[in-house]
């Protein structure tokens, strides 16, 4: 097949990691004789350096004509500043939202060869596979906020409309009909009137599907259980802001934030895929960063946006042989282990497929 594949390296480690995604996605077009064509964009504080706009008219353009979007990460101390008026991290709300990006999944998935990398108990991990279904465009990052009484006061509104809670918890009934049928929703509902309609439209699209499992937690008490429990969960789904956070918690339990992928999808096959990690600004440009995450990213790429899922195992299955051998990088290594660097990895994973 052919496809178009949008890069947006974005800051940090963005750029180190993505390239490695790319050079695998590039493989498995030669193995597999697809055509895929690479066109770059800015996004983020390099955006921000360049054009003054963290989300540039010609970025958007680029992905709406694409069949997919590999990004890596935005922003670092150069613009740091929560007061500034231009801020990296617009530029990824407002891709979301120009590609009506409205379900964000993030795959949990625990490696044998790296159970002991987590802080969390062996058996207390064991058995862990789980996905966080995240709502994208809805919440409060969308909601109106401001400042009053002469700047003493700021508020933030979290809002959600029946449509946006709808569509986010059929993604997860579906896919959990292809896992181990079981959904968790997700919220704040003794509190939050938000949460209250979330709690009510989920209950509703649960009773059309008596054969999946269903039950529903105050995000506090799913704090506690994804670290308790985690086996317990197949598919978590939960609003914006909390799933933000319920995601870097559970991203420990895989022992780094550099093995965790992500997509985020829009109605139809456009998807943007992305690790779910940062810039890292503290190791940017020395070639000790994961790339694993961004190259399972490009599996989740090839799954979702171009329908072929025996690539994306085949990507799956060559990261899983690169730690059975017992390659590491240092995010992942046991004191003294021996590590390789983001180009070594993302090699070692071309050359497995």
């Amino acid at each position: 097949m052919q496809a178009k594949i949008a890069v947006l390296a974005g800051d940090g480690i963005g750029t180190e990691v993505t390239a490695q995604a790319r050079r695998v996605l590039e493989t498995i077009a030669a193995e597999f004789r697809h055509t895929f064509s690479f066109e770059d964009a800015l996004i983020g504080g390099i955006a921000i350096d360049e054009t003054g706009n963290p989300l540039p008219d010609e970025t958007v353009a680029l992905c709406q004509a694409s069949d997919a979007v590999l990004l890596g990460a935005v922003g670092g101390p150069k613009w740091d500043d929560p007061t500034a008026a231009v801020r990296p991290e617009q530029g990824l709300l407002g891709i979301r939202k120009a590609l009506g990006l409205y379900a964000n999944l993030r795959p949990v998935t625990l490696y044998p060869e790296l159970i002991d990398a987590s802080t969390i108990k062996r058996e207390v991990l064991e058995g862990t596979d789980l996905l966080v279904v995240r709502e994208l465009t809805g919440g409060i990052y969308f909601g109106e906020r401001g400042r009053r009484d002469g700047g003493k006061t700021a508020f933030d509104t979290m809002i959600y409309t029946e449509a946006e809670v709808e569509r986010v918890v059929r993604v997860a009934f579906e896919l959990a009909a292809g896992r181990r049928h079981k959904v968790t929703s997700v919220d704040k509902a003794n509190v939050l009137e938000s949460s209250r309609l979330w709690r009510s439209v989920a209950r509703r699209v649960a009773a059309e599907h008596p054969d999946i499992a269903f039950d529903e937690l105050l995000v506090d008490a799913c704090s506690m259980h994804l670290i308790r429990k985690p086996s317990s969960f197949d598919v978590i789904v939960t609003g914006n802001m909390f799933g933000d956070i319920l995601t870097d918690e559970a991203s420990m339990l895989s022992g780094s934030m550099g093995m965790l992928p992500s997509a985020s999808l829009a109605e139809g096959s456009l998807g943007l895929y992305e690790p779910i990690h940062g810039t890292a600004p503290d190791i940017a440009g020395q070639d000790v960063a994961n790339p694993l995450a961004a190259i399972l990213s490009a599996a989740l790429l090839l799954r979702h946006s171009l329908k072929l899922d025996q690539e994306a195992v085949a990507v799956e299955d060559a990261v899983q042989q690169v730690l059975r051998d017992g390659y590491r990088t240092a995010d992942i290594a046991r004191p003294g282990e021996a590590t390789v660097g983001t180009q070594e990895m993302g090699g070692l994973v071309a050359e497995r497929i």
